[in-house]
């Protein structure tokens, strides 16, 4: 890191409010926060805390990626870890073996910004886990190549399973349906649980409910599409429903399969998955 770059850094953490912002965002995680949050979180008025956050992220210490109509600011740990480096690196004259655990801080190697493992898993939710999200696990099950493990789960997983319209559609079209199952996201959370890589929302619903925390996720993002348990067409309508919600799904998973997860940073890889969301980015990027 340049001395000017560092000094830039430093004197954009040369003040409270902006330390206690940065403080609040590595908190958080890196799923970050939305700007109203922070703002509530700091008893900050809006258009104070825009300017700080500006600031920050001029210094390179946060990033924004848009969610919806939402800003989400998110700590650049990378960054802070060169800073430090930058700060430390002739620490005890070169020999870090001198200056206690202070060398842990410039190890790097324990934390990555891009994502290398063999295998991706991803969980799909939707609050019935009965129609979108299993459409999304069996989609990604078949064209994930073995990169990719999906999983399915919801707030208040509808009893009776998946809708039986949707296992035939899913059938019809070859896809396994044997271990399909609505299931609640509780089976995701705890020390137990397997960890997630992504966590991706496909309904409105959950925007309302406090989503829990599926510790060491890497990414997470928001796919809105209509439930079909709530369309009251007829038969000939729910199925062309169906198979639009079908090319949607199979439209966004292979684009997201094709994404070059080896170069990209975990917030320029959110954002891919936020323009995901919109339909006419979907179609028109292959």
């Amino acid at each position: 890191m340049e001395s000017s770059t560092a000094a830039f850094a430093f004197a954009a953490l040369g003040q409270e409010t902006r330390l206690d912002l940065l403080r609040a965002l590595l908190a958080a995680g890196p799923n970050g926060l939305a700007a109203g949050d922070i703002a509530a979180r700091l008893g900050v008025p809006p258009s104070t805390l825009s300017f700080h956050l500006r600031a920050l992220e001029q210094a390179g210490l946060i990033a924004a990626t848009r969610q919806g109509r939402s800003l989400i600011y998110a700590a650049q740990v990378d960054r802070l870890r060169a800073l430090i480096a930058f700060l430390a690196d002739a620490c005890c004259d070169g020999d870090p073996a001198r200056c206690g655990d202070l060398h842990r801080l410039l190890d790097t190697r324990r934390e990555t910004a891009r994502m290398k493992p063999a295998t991706f898993k991803v969980l799909f939710l939707c609050t019935r886990n009965s129609a979108r999200s299993i459409m999304a696990e069996a989609i990604l099950s078949d064209i994930g190549q073995r990169r990719f493990r999906s999983f399915s789960a919801g707030s208040e997983p509808l009893p009776t399973g998946p809708l039986p319209e949707v296992l035939a559609q899913l059938k019809a079209l070859g896809h396994n349906v044997s271990e399909l199952r609505s299931k609640s996201w509780d089976a995701f959370t705890g020390p137990d649980a397997p960890r997630m890589d992504f966590v991706i929302a496909l309904c409105d619903t959950l925007n309302l409910q406090a989503c829990p925390d599926f510790e060491g996720t890497h990414v997470t993002a928001a796919w809105p599409l209509p439930d079909p348990a709530k369309f009251a067409g007829s038969d000939t309508e729910r199925a062309a429903l169906l198979n639009e919600l079908y090319a949607a799904l199979h439209r966004r998973l292979t684009i997201f399969t094709s994404l070059p997860f080896g170069t990209l940073e975990r917030m320029a890889l959110k954002a891919r998955l936020d323009e995901l969301a919109r339909p006419l980015a979907a179609g028109a990027r292959a």
